[in-house]
């Protein structure tokens, strides 16, 4: 079928290119604008508590809000503020009161209860149209209220600065700007450098990135949002910079598999678009069988019972497919429209492979030794799962994803200095009558007394809010710890528990708050990795067994790239938490590293298990066979392996926390997905297995010209002897 595909290719190179080219302007320039979602609650499911409690307060509760921005005054010297400083604060809110800015639905003076103990501290609560949550329109009245109040406090001894929610959104989106600039134009740096090198040739380094971001980039992000739009997905501010190295990092994997084997085709003889065919006849399977792996992967995030995954994967679904389809059509007509040389320019000894290459060296030790390499490589796997089991999984995805000098930032780090921890994000409990009557406002205080008494609870309000039909209360409790600290997550699962327990009869209690709204994350992501992670693998494994036709082989490329995710895992819970010290590394990240490294790691597998079955096939022993795989596709896995880390490892770049730990894990799990799985361990266990391998299939032996990895015609029509590749 590929060499089919190959050879209509190469015949119709022009027109194909062409087509692409029509393709995506047209589905770039016709797709709808997507605004990101950064609204943790609005990833969570109805039937979770908090935000059952949201929808209590929504309706018992309308003229009430939760401050989706806080201002904050203080003194410019940092001492307790003066009459004359109340009086400037009085002065200012109203001027913004007065200036009617678009959205803004209230501003809340200054009053003693937003004041903290020291007098240093000052807020102003300030509610914004809630319908603005899921548009650009909710950062940017954040960035009006802060100018406008900056300009108000003009020429007072008092400083003004804006947080809450609002103003998180906006500067996680102009961090997230700069962190994309930085990820993109360091990825891109770094490909056309490295492939480059790799070549020896200026156009080779660059092939990669024009086809994946000027082709395959706007082409996914126009399909992406088609389907967001489609089918009511979220989108979450991270997918525009995984997206970028998903699309070139992939994109660049598969150009290799095909450029490498397209200069070994012309070093056996073949003419150029000859060479292109057989080049895509040959690697169009493993390439098309490792995208199917990433993305049945990435698809099944959408049994995810988080928004924020429901709308990540299907995206790099989507991205994948394309970025794929295009290394099987738009590459190949590329290279079959520019001579060789020019393509290799300006090295010039690209057809001659060179004696005694490192790869044959390493091929020969796993041919020589399989038993000794599958268990150094297996050994390092397994020493590294060993700090998985210290993983602390924390849950400040706004804080993690911000530098810390950004002025929600230091808004947040004052609320927790001058008032209490959890004053910033307060939980609340609505008690509500459940037989239509109204509250017995007696039994209050004997509830609240059992609230307050909850280890980890700074303070319950003794009275409540009552709604106006009398049938539901609301009781603010503060924590003593960060809304998004594990302490503060745990606090809330046992104030649930008492509050559930302690509610007088005929009444209900929902829990509900930012901190509740963690704790349910944390229930869903529990949800997640019982159903998605397995539902991926056996997907992944389902893949696999169709491409090799064996019901062995997949179970242990399975178990390999499953020590790779448990190895990421330790090795980066190793560095964070033990060696930097960090209290935990964020909740996503393991299924993150399941995802990138379990499919990306699948890939490499797939590349050189399809090697080997391919030596097999022309009548070498299984470790002949593992030695010619190593031989010739390690260069391959080496150079995808290491461009693809390279890329992933930008993030590092980015500034911020999470960006720091998902860029290691990914690098690191990669370089082992490469250098250690693909390289090592799967060929020493192919070669020691032996033809059982390929059990119930025939994947050892010669003779199957009609199947995808048999044996191709030559530069003349003629079959090739065996060894010629």
């Amino acid at each position: 079928m590929f060499h089919r595909l190959g050879h209509f290719v190469v015949r119709r190179a022009w027109w194909v290119i062409a087509a692409w080219v029509v393709a995506m302007i047209a589905i770039a320039a016709s797709a709808p604008k997507i605004a990101a979602q950064t609204d943790e609650a609005a990833f969570l499911p109805k039937h979770y508590e908090s935000i059952q409690a949201a929808q209590v307060q929504e309706k018992a509760f309308p003229a009430s809000f939760t401050p989706s921005a806080l201002a904050l005054f203080e003194r410019n010297d940092g001492a307790p503020m003066g009459d004359a400083d109340k009086a400037a604060m009085t002065k200012i809110v109203q001027g913004l009161t007065d200036k009617k800015i678009e959205h803004v639905e209230k501003i809340i003076p200054v009053s003693e209860q937003t004041t903290s103990k020291d007098g240093k501290y000052a807020l102003a609560p300030i509610a914004i149209d809630k319908t603005t949550q899921q548009s650009d329109a909710f950062g940017e009245t954040a960035k009006h209220l802060r100018e406008e109040g900056k300009a108000l406090t003009s020429g007072t001894d008092l400083k003004f600065q804006l947080g809450g929610a609002a103003a998180q959104a906006l500067d996680q989106k102009e961090a997230s700007g700069a962190a994309d600039a930085i990820i993109a134009l360091s990825s891109v740096l770094l490909v056309a450098i490295i492939v480059g090198i790799i070549f020896r040739s200026i156009l080779a380094g660059l092939l990669p990135v024009l086809l994946s971001l000027v082709v395959a980039m706007p082409t996914s992000n126009g399909l992406i949002a088609y389907a967001t739009k489609a089918f009511d997905l979220e989108s979450t501010p991270i997918l525009s910079a995984i997206l970028i190295v998903v699309v070139l990092g992939v994109g660049t994997d598969y150009f290799l598999f095909l450029a490498f084997r397209y200069r070994e085709r012309l070093r056996a003889g073949d003419d150029r678009k000859e060479a292109v065919a057989n080049a895509v006849g040959r690697v169009g399977e493993a390439i098309a069988s490792a995208a199917g792996a990433v993305t049945v992967a990435f698809a099944a995030l959408i049994l995810s019972s988080l928004g924020m995954f429901k709308a990540l994967g299907p995206a790099l679904a989507i991205a994948v497919v394309v970025t794929a389809f295009a290394s099987v059509t738009l590459a190949p007509a590329v290279l079959a429209v520019i001579p060789a040389r020019g393509v290799f320019w300006p090295g010039k000894k690209w057809m001659a492979e060179p004696a005694n290459a490192r790869f044959a060296a390493l091929g020969r030790m796993v041919q020589k030794r399989p038993a000794l390499v599958a268990i150094a490589s297996g050994g390092v796997l397994v020493a590294l799962t060993a700090g998985a089991l210290g993983y602390n999984g924390t849950f400040d995805l706004a804080g993690s994803s911000m530098p810390k000098d950004k002025e929600s930032m230091v808004v947040q780090d004052r609320l927790v200095n001058g008032f209490s921890a959890g004053a910033a994000d307060p939980t609340h409990v609505y008690l509500s009558a459940t037989g239509g009557g109204k509250l017995d406002e007696g039994k209050f205080d004997g509830f609240v007394a059992k609230l307050g008494a909850v280890p980890g609870v700074a303070s319950a309000a003794p009275k409540p809010q009552v709604s106006q039909d009398g049938a539901t209360a609301d009781f603010t409790v503060l924590l003593k710890n960060e809304p998004a600290s594990n302490d503060a997550i745990d606090t809330v699962t046992e104030l649930r528990e008492v509050a559930h327990a302690q509610a007088p009869a005929g009444t209900e209690a929902k829990v509900g708050g930012l901190t509740a709204i963690y704790k349910d994350i944390n229930l869903a992501m529990s949800h997640d990795y019982k159903l998605v992670f397995p539902v991926a693998g056996l997907l992944i494994l389902l893949i696999l067994g169709l491409q090799l036709r064996s019901v062995v082989a997949p179970w242990y490329l399975m178990a390999s790239v499953g020590l790779g995710f448990s190895a990421t895992l330790g090795s980066s819970t190793l560095l964070f938490q033990n060696i930097k010290g960090e209290h935990g590394m964020m909740f996503m990240l393991p299924i993150l590293i399941y995802l990138f490294v379990v499919a990306i790691g699948t890939d490499y597998n797939i590349l050189i298990i399809a090697r080997l079955r391919e030596e097999a096939r022309e009548g070498r022993n299984p470790r002949e066979a593992a030695r010619e795989a190593v031989r010739h596709g390690g260069p391959t896995v080496a150079a995808a392996g290491f461009i693809l880390a390279v890329s992933f490892a930008t993030f590092m770049l980015a500034g911020n926390i999470f960006m720091l730990e998902f860029g290691f894990a990914m690098a690191f799990g990669i370089f082992l997905a490469a250098f250690v799985m693909a390289m090592f361990f799967t060929p020493a266990l192919t070669a020691l297995i032996g033809r059982a391998a390929w059990w119930p299939g025939h994947g050892d032996t010669g003779g199957h010209s009609s199947g995808p990895a048999a044996p191709l015609a030559g530069a003349h029509g003629m079959p090739e002897p065996a060894g010629r590749h």
